[in-house]
């Protein structure tokens, strides 16, 4: 909008020779051409008008760059007036990124804006600073991961309106929470991508990603129309920070340093926004140039290692030695820093991280992908030993490395978290066939009755399953575990984070490492950690006890013995 009644129309659409504005209830308006294949109109018109564009053939869609849709990707946009909305929390600036503790969530599996909002207070309680939303960009149908967005800019509108989703992140500021988007930059959806027809350009003809054609950031439009994105969720919708999904799949990756010193020059010095990258390149200048942090996949394999023993797929290039890989990733910050990988035939992956922050590696157990893209959605309260999972969990919340919690695991949930979608018949048929296709070359599938029993990703009791759900016997105290352990993390270690670095880090056995780090305020963390049902020697920690799990184990720590399943943690002060 440019006025309070007054709003111009733009699209970028070299593949049309002409497009023409359809705002409800009105005569269709020609869009004037303003070059390099753009088309703009201006119309009296504000906040809640619907409006559609007509192509040369007379087909109708919605903006690509729609702030809020009607229905669905193929419904009518919406203009939104985003003054309209009264922050309660405008002086919020955020938060320090070395006080972030992340609690990533779905919106639709916990009631849409409205329903997330309602557990602000709890999970500000728990000790959680910072939620993280699956993506929310408009995507077909009403259930759905979120990575097939169509429409970028719009959220989601079987969420709840744009100004609920202003009201959960203001709630949220009043909690003291950040909130931090996970946005797909790499692929649009499926079904309700129009850009093909209106600018083929958007994409290229000789790069394919396992979504389909790569898109094309070498061209200036293109570039502009994500970072303006980023820019808008940032802007106009207050988030902290943004997550970007699979960023090694961008095909000019120097658009992630252009992107990030724009946000850096526009938000400026006074507010705190935090930009975090998904990358399975493990490319660590990356996070030299405008990136706070990358999800540390090689952290949660080499743990998914030891607490289940499963080694097939990409667990295969952490089932050597994983002990002494953990250790790596607890001093250096990747496992693959340039070695070849068996899982990619042999590809090197990585570059050298150890010049790195701890806390520029986002540290979980368990996140959307790592439990959903197993064929029954498992989590580790189903798979693993339950003293070796809260051992884990005690190291992950401990160590200096940024923690990101997955939701339920904070109240020992066992439902699954399933994949799942609302897809029209064709593709939802399509999709089934492809998570067929998928996990038919584990061994575990090699009885095609047991592919049969998939969950099917469209059907609306597969969306049921996979809400979280508190385990009866262990909610309270796992709870409680959480608590203690980010009450620990905030008082005794967040306040000496600041140029934390690693001293050193060892494997004690098969499944058992110890680490050490130098403190801001020069005092020295030990975390040892046990995954073992078998009990292993110790060099002897000095300092004072912050923590060990069962109680017993501190005690033992002092006199060289680290007991199965056992997680200490002392703070030695200068």
């Amino acid at each position: 909008m440019i006025g309070p009644n007054r709003t111009r129309f733009a699209v970028w659409a070299p593949s049309q020779k002409m497009i023409k504005l359809a705002i409800e209830g009105r005569p269709r308006l020609a869009m004037e051409p303003s070059g390099d294949g753009w088309f703009a109109a201006e119309a009296a018109c504000g906040g809640g008008t619907r409006y559609r564009y007509v192509l040369q053939d007379g087909t109708t869609i919605p903006d690509p760059a729609s702030r809020a849709q009607d229905g669905d990707v193929h419904g009518a946009s919406i203009v939104v007036d985003p003054s309209s909305y009264r922050w309660g929390n405008p002086q919020w600036r955020g938060r320090s990124w070395h006080e972030t503790v992340l609690y990533e969530l779905h919106v639709g599996i916990l009631g849409g804006y409205a329903g997330v909002a309602r557990e602000l207070p709890r999970l500000a309680a728990l000790g959680v600073t910072a939620i993280e939303l699956m993506p929310i960009a408009e995507f077909p149908g009403a259930r759905n991961w979120g990575y097939d967005g169509a429409l970028l800019y719009a959220p989601e509108c079987s969420y709840g309106t744009p100004d609920q989703l202003r009201d959960l992140i203001d709630t949220a500021h009043g909690h003291g929470l950040m909130v931090f988007l996970d946005v797909v930059y790499n692929h649009f959806g499926p079904d309700g991508n129009y850009l093909p027809i209106l600018a083929r350009e958007m994409f290229r003809d000789d790069v394919t990603t396992p979504w389909g054609p790569a898109i094309d950031f070498r061209r200036r439009e293109v570039r502009r129309f994500f970072t303006e994105n980023a820019l808008y969720w940032l802007l106009d919708y207050r988030f902290d920070g943004l997550r970007l999904d699979a960023v090694q799949a961008i095909t000019q990756p120097d658009w992630l340093d252009e992107m990030a010193a724009e946000v850096r020059r526009t938000i400026g010095p006074g507010r705190h926004v935090h930009l975090v990258v998904e990358n399975d390149n493990n490319d660590a200048a990356l996070l030299t140039r405008g990136f706070d942090a990358q999800w540390d996949d090689d952290a949660h394999h080499v743990l998914h290692v030891l607490l289940t023993g499963e080694h097939e797929g990409y667990y295969a290039d952490y089932a050597d030695e994983p002990a002494s890989r953990l250790a790596r990733c607890l001093r250096e910050g990747f496992i693959y820093q340039g070695e070849p990988s068996r899982y990619r035939r042999g590809k090197s992956r990585g570059s050298a991280s150890d010049a790195l922050s701890p806390t520029a590696f986002v540290f979980f157990l368990q996140n959307h992908d790592q439990i959903g893209n197993r064929a029954f959605g498992e989590r580790l309260t189903t798979l693993a030993d339950p003293r070796a999972l809260e051992a884990a969990t005690a190291l992950q919340l401990l160590a200096p490395q940024t923690p990101l919690i997955f939701m339920g695991e904070e109240t020992a949930s066992e439902a699954p978290f399933l994949f799942f979608t609302d897809h029209n018949p064709d593709l939802a048929e399509a999709v089934r066939d492809g998570r067929r296709r998928e996990l038919s070359g584990f061994s575990e599938f090699s009885d095609p009755k047991l592919l049969s029993q998939l969950p099917d990703p469209n059907a609306i009791e597969t969306f049921e399953r996979s809400k979280p759900k508190a385990q009866a016997e262990k909610a309270a105290s796992r709870a409680r575990l959480y608590r203690q352990l980010l009450t620990i993390r905030r008082q005794e270690i967040v306040p000496r984070l600041a140029n934390a670095r690693a001293l050193d880090a060892c494997a004690l056995g098969s499944a058992a490492v110890v680490a050490r780090w130098q403190m801001h305020d020069g005092s020295r963390l030990a975390v040892a950690c046990n995954l073992d049902g078998s009990s292993v020697n110790l060099p002897p920690p000095a300092g004072r006890l912050l923590f060990a799990t069962p109680p017993a184990a501190g005690e033992r720590a002092f006199v060289g013995e680290l007991p199965a399943y056992s997680t200490v943690a002392v703070l030695d002060l200068p």
